[in-house]
């Protein structure tokens, strides 16, 4: 029955049998007939059915809990029980910002308890970085929470809170970031991005019209570009970026100012040894208060 269970948590994912037949690689004939003889193992219906439709009812959401846990238990049935001896590659998605410092810091230990394992780290923006957890394409993600809740079979952990600043050149005077912002040409957070959308809803909510020239992703860049007078820019204050080159300071957002959330996003309940391990090397890698 594990090839029927893996095709029902598809189903509970993705929310149809012909999405789900796409992402495991059946037809959608194919999934109907795993999910009858699922039921008819069972002894009861999992879905209401109406016409072509099928949605899973209160017995169904049940099952889909109870078999997860017991796929995760398939799954460990494998796991050699060192973890020095774990061989295998863990799939990690992670913003640009946390590659060079969050990230790092946690792979020291890391390597050290799971020598075998081999990582591959796909940079990206947090949005897609959560489609790509979901998808099953990499093991978990380092990246900003999300304004909405991640779909419900991913589970968030937090690991920092970073708060945001207007960032300009030094000569630049005063403290009101209101007043400065329509001043001087504007270097945007990139808007695909959840942290730009962040900075988008607070130029609303303040009615700013900032002097847009350049939208840009990399954060790092940010500071570079202020110090050279290219403009000011609204960034989070984080390790990428701190501390600030010289000649460039930063000016909080008021008393009610924004930040983002960083954060492992990954399947609930779908963890494998070294992906659990390195949650835990991320935590302890955390930098201390006075750092962020």
């Amino acid at each position: 029955m594990i090839p029927e269970l893996r095709t029902l948590l598809a189903v509970a994912r993705h929310g149809t049998f012909a999405a789900a037949g796409d992402r495991v690689g059946l037809t959608q004939a194919a999934v109907s007939g795993h999910m009858r003889r699922l039921e008819e193992a069972l002894g009861f219906p999992l879905f209401e059915r109406t016409g072509r439709s099928a949605r899973l009812n209160e017995a169904g959401l049940r099952t889909v809990r109870r078999a997860e846990e017991l796929i995760a238990s398939f799954e460990a049935l494998g796991e050699p029980e060192r973890d020095d001896a774990w061989e295998g590659v863990l799939r990690v998605g992670a913003i640009a910002s946390v590659q060079a410092t969050l990230l790092a810091r946690a792979l020291v230990p890391f390597r050290s308890r799971f020598p075998r394992c081999r990582l591959h780290v796909a940079p990206d923006v947090s949005l897609r970085l959560m489609d790509r957890v979901d998808a099953g394409e990499i093991d978990l993600a380092i990246l900003i929470r999300p304004s909405f809740d991640p779909p419900r079979d991913l589970e968030w952990l937090p690991l920092v809170h970073e708060d945001y600043a207007l960032i300009v050149p030094a000569e630049v005077a005063g403290d009101d970031w209101r007043a400065i912002l329509p001043a001087h040409s504007f270097i945007r957070y990139d808007r695909s991005s959840f942290g730009g959308r962040q900075v988008e809803r607070l130029l609303r909510s303040a009615s700013a019209r900032p002097r847009d020239w350049l939208e840009i992703d990399e954060l790092a860049a940010m500071p570079a570009m202020v110090a050279l007078g290219l403009g000011v820019a609204i960034a989070p204050l984080s390790e990428a970026l701190l501390p600030l080159p010289p000649g460039v300071r930063a000016i909080g957002l008021g008393p009610a100012p924004i930040r983002r959330e960083i954060g492992v996003l990954r399947r609930a309940g779908e963890s494998s040894p070294a992906a659990a391990a390195l949650v835990e090397a991320l935590h302890a890698a955390r930098p201390e208060p006075s750092r962020r």
